[in-house]
């Protein structure tokens, strides 16, 4: 288990937020912790950490009046460190190549494939053609339903007709390098992680995998590579000491097996 950075962006401010709080009406969302430093200090941080494939993520929508500040922070990030980050919000084969020539390993994509509620394979075959399939991981971030995990999109605000399952990540995975999950429901509450959600994942683990929410102690790092079977990377965000929180960065490398 590998712990995998993470800077998201929002109004043109790095930030901690509660994922469910997330509204584009407005630009509005509840904030954990808002830091005061620019998106390269945190990217040199983790260079000099030696921590590689953390993702840096847009979390306005490109119609925002603020999202041109959360880009223009997004390649500070990419270009302090290059090659050691990936860059996700509203990528599209368009404007993918802006930012893997900013200094992005790879690019992040949800929405763009996740059209109408269902996976649209011509626009997946588009990302592919246009960065290639080792250049390319897979948001299947999801909330759980009464139908199980469902995909959610649109900067985790609109659930899709996909559920999170052995078969979807078996078809998915024949397009992309990676796959990022963030569990939606406990994303930024720090109050522990979706347990059924690691074990699901865990129990596939076909390709590298990074999971996002809920981490809050120790312990929940031990519980997530238990259940993950150690195939799952992890990421903090408001829990770890970098955003407010209690976790020392040390301590989280240490349990992960990568220590400074």
């Amino acid at each position: 288990m590998r712990f995998r950075p993470c800077i998201d962006i929002h109004n043109g401010r790095v930030k901690q937020i509660i994922g469910a709080s997330l509204a584009d009406e407005g630009d509005l969302a509840q904030e954990n912790y808002v830091s005061g430093e620019d998106a390269s200090w945190y990217a040199r941080l983790y260079q000099e950490a030696g921590l590689k494939g953390g993702h840096v993520i847009l979390l306005n929508s490109t119609g925002s009046p603020f999202y041109e500040a959360s880009r223009k922070q997004a390649c500070l990030a990419l270009q302090a460190y290059p090659g050691g980050l990936q860059a996700g919000g509203g990528i599209t084969p368009d404007n993918a190549g802006d930012f893997l020539d900013a200094g992005a390993s790879h690019v992040i994509v949800t929405s763009y494939v996740f059209q109408g509620g269902r996976i649209q394979y011509d626009r997946l075959e588009e990302l592919v053609k246009a960065v290639g399939r080792g250049r390319l991981v897979l948001d299947v971030s999801c909330r759980k339903t009464a139908e199980g995990y469902m995909v959610v999109t649109d900067r985790w605000q609109r659930i899709t007709s996909e559920r999170v399952e052995e078969n979807l990540l078996e078809r998915l995975s024949a397009y992309c390098d990676e796959f990022l999950v963030h569990a939606v429901d406990v994303e930024g509450r720090a109050e522990g992680i979706e347990e059924e959600l690691v074990q699901l994942l865990g129990h596939w683990g076909g390709m590298p995998m990074t999971y996002a929410g809920g981490v809050h102690s120790y312990h929940d790092l031990e519980l997530l590579k238990a259940l993950g079977r150690n195939c799952l990377d992890v990421t903090i965000g408001s829990a770890l000491d970098l955003f407010g929180g209690s976790l020392e960065l040390d301590k989280v490398l240490e349990i992960c097996g990568c220590r400074i």
